[in-house]
Order: C-alpha cells, then sequence, then structure tokens
C-alpha cells in the first residue's frame, strides 16, 4: 500500500438483443458501454478515518479506521475466492452503514458495498488504511444500464489493488491499462458480491461485462464472452419514463401463459436476432476479417435491419411505451434506427450509428430527442474493461 492514490474505472453495459426472451432460455447479447465509474483512492496516512464520497447521489459518509477494523469478519476470508457475508456480518455491516436489512434504497446499498468489500479485502492486513474514496459515474442510475456493476467493479479492483491482491498494472507513457485474466476473475468474484448485496440474485452478466469488457452472449445462465467484438457508435437515450422490470416480466409471463403458441415463435425469433449480431459483430471486430467499405455498410444493413425487427417484436410482447415510439420516430425520419435496451416500458433506447453518419443528422437527432425531454448521449459499444489510470 505504498502508493498514494489509485484511480480505476469501470463500464456500464447495455443488453443489444435478446431482452425478456432470455428468461425464457433464449441467447441475448450484453456489451460494455464507453460510459464509465471511475473510483479515486487516496491514502492518508496520518489520518484515522475512511471517507466515501459518491456525489451522483449526494453522498458522503466517514467512519474511523478503529470501528470499521473492529467490524472485519473473524474467520478465515479467502481474497481469490469471495463469499457472501454470514448474518452478523452482514448485520455488524449495516450497524455501519446506519441502515437495516429492510432499507433498499440506492444510497443504503451504496454504502453496504462499500463496507463490505473494504471490510473483507482487509482482514488480513495489520491496519486497516486511512483514506478518502470518491467514485463519480457517468451512467444514470436506475435506468438498466449496469451502474451498480460499474460501481462494484471498480471498488473491488481499486481495494484489491491497493492491497497488493491483484497486480499493480504499469502503464508506459501514461497510458490506461488492465489486468491479466486470472487477476480479472478475483475482481468480478468481488464485484459480484457487491452486485448480490445490492440485487439479492444478480445473473452475474452486468458485473463480468464491466469487468472484461467487450461483448458476451447468455443463455440459461451460460456465459461466454465474445472473442473479438466491433465497437460501434450509438446514441444512448434515456426517456427517464420510470418502470418496474418485474411488472413488465410478469406482464409478459402473463401474455406467454394466455398466448403460447403465439408467443413461442416471437421469443425464436428474437433468439434468432441475437444469434445473427453475435456473428455480425465478431466479424466486424475480427482483426483476420478484412472489411471492405463496401462489404461493411453490409453488415451495418444487416444490424439496422436487426434493430427495426427486433424492436417490432417487443412491442408484440408488450414491453413497449410511447416514449419509446417517439424516439424511433425521430430517429427513422433522420434515417436511423432505435430499440428500447433493457426492460422496455419506457427506460432507454439505442440508437445504431454508422461510421460515416454526418455529424449534423446526429446534431439535429439529439437536439430533438433532448427538446422532448430525453437525455441523450453519443457513445459506444465493445468499450474496455476495467482499468487502471496512471
Amino acid at each position: 500500500m505504498s502508493d498514494p492514490e489509485v484511480v480505476v474505472s469501470a463500464p456500464g453495459k447495455v443488453i443489444l438483443f435478446g431482452e425478456h426472451a432470455v428468461v425464457y432460455g433464449r441467447k441475448a447479447i450484453a456489451a460494455s458501454l464507453d460510459l464509465r465509474t471511475h473510483l479515486e483512492v487516496h491514502l492518508l496516512p496520518d489520518s484515522t478515518s475512511v471517507t466515501l464520497e459518491l456525489p451522483d447521489i449526494h453522498l458522503s459518509k466517514t467512519w474511523q479506521v478503529a470501528d470499521l477494523a473492529a467490524a472485519r469478519p473473524t474467520g478465515d476470508v479467502d481474497l481469490k475466492n469471495p463469499s457472501p457475508p454470514s448474518d452478523q456480518y452482514l448485520a455488524a455491516l449495516h450497524r455501519l452503514a446506519g441502515t437495516d436489512a429492510d432499507n433498499t434504497d440506492t444510497r443504503s446499498l451504496a454504502l453496504l458495498a462499500f463496507l463490505y468489500m473494504y471490510t473483507s479485502i482487509h482482514t488480513t492486513a495489520r491496519r486497516c488504511p486511512a483514506g478518502r474514496f470518491h467514485a463519480s459515474s457517468q451512467l444514470p442510475p436506475g435506468a438498466g444500464l449496469g451502474s451498480s456493476a460499474a460501481y462494484c467493479t471498480a471498488l473491488a479492483a481499486g481495494l484489491l489493488t491497493m492491497c497488493d491482491v491483484i497486480t499493480r498494472q504499469e502503464g508506459k507513457n501514461g497510458a490506461d491499462t488492465t489486468w491479466g485474466k486470472d487477476d480479472l476473475e478475483v475482481i468480478n468474484s468481488w464485484a459480484f458480491q457487491g452486485e448480490r448485496l445490492i440485487h439479492g440474485n444478480p445473473s452475474g452478466i452486468d458485473n463480468s461485462v464491466s469487468t472484461f469488457g467487450g461483448a458476451i452472449s447468455f443463455k440459461s445462465g451460460e456465459i461466454s464472452a465474445f472473442k473479438s467484438v466491433a465497437q460501434l457508435k450509438i446514441l444512448l437515450v434515456n426517456t427517464k419514463v420510470p418502470r418496474s422490470t418485474k411488472v413488465l416480466v410478469q406482464g409478459v409471463r402473463d401474455r406467454y401463459n394466455r398466448l403460447p403458441a403465439i408467443m413461442e415463435p416471437v421469443l425464436n425469433s428474437i433468439e434468432e436476432i441475437s444469434c445473427t449480431c453475435e456473428k455480425v459483430l465478431q466479424e466486424l471486430g475480427s482483426p483476420t476479417v478484412e472489411i471492405k467499405e463496401n462489404t461493411q455498410g453490409k453488415y451495418y444493413q444487416v444490424l439496422e435491419e436487426l434493430v427495426d425487427i427486433c424492436q417490432c417484436l417487443l412491442n408484440a410482447i408488450g414491453v413497449g411505451h410511447p416514449s419509446l415510439d417517439k424516439v424511433s420516430s425521430i430517429t427513422s425520419k433522420h434515417g436511423l434506427h432505435s430499440k428500447l435496451t433493457g426492460a422496455g416500458g419506457g427506460g432507454c433506447a439505442l440508437v445504431l450509428l454508422r461510421p460515416d453518419t454526418a455529424a449534423d443528422v446526429i446534431d439535429k437527432v439529439t437536439t430533438e430527442l433532448r427538446d422532448c425531454g430525453f437525455d441523450v448521449w453519443e457513445t459506444a459499444i465493445g468499450a474496455r474493461g476495467v482499468s487502471q489510470h496512471s
């Protein structure tokens, strides 16, 4: 713990195809999103306190090092293969956070994840270090873009690096760096445990994408990373229409139970879209495949068709919303293609951008969407995973 500062970041995630169908055993595709959560760790050797600052949710809390040290788990902690906290340990974390087990607001859960990782990872240290932890994010919370996973992944990477559990990265000429596969697996394991405290029973998809970056397919609990993936430019649109994922999932279930013979082929079609997307993205991103300009256009034409068809199918299973229809109307007027991403019923949409999409078209679309009260970001998918910065 000789370094006075550790700076890391982790990306959010976006579901490209397969929303809702994945609940029924079909394949879905997710990719890292180049909107990131950054964590700065400032060690303060002469201090006796630890401060967590989360300005995006207006949270700052300070603890005495002695109180955090007293809460550390008493049994052996496998730093390379973490396990969930015991009931007794969890109760101690709630006391430190000033919350109870029934408190599920964003601030309380963010505190709990930090306290769990801080006290667990420092179990073998002679002394818990004093310092300041400052996390800021480009990801809106609660929008289905993996903001909590990016937070947990950045926390895990920062704390594990600070305690020398994983190899410190030394970038050349100030370049950002990442870790080897084994260290990334450790980061991912801790991030998943943090996600479990926040979400209860997560799939592990969000933290895996945040850790490793790129894109993955997932089906029936199995996660497979793409060997290569094209970095696609997109507009990400947050309609800011609140929705309940649980209610939307139940609505699809009710429709499925009423009309299984109709819903089955729709879900099969959504899976075929995911499979086609997987092939296209890997070919576009493959270093061994020569993509000529005219050939690249054909790939993007396929992706645009997949976006349009998938949006129609998602409307058919009942997860559309007038706000999402508005996004489609505006983007199609300018020759662009969009679909919902995540649970639907409002929430977020993605707009595919070809490499040659004119800047003035992007500006016009962005302005019109913002005039509707939506938040809009120009970003990319397939971004690097968790990274350390000089």
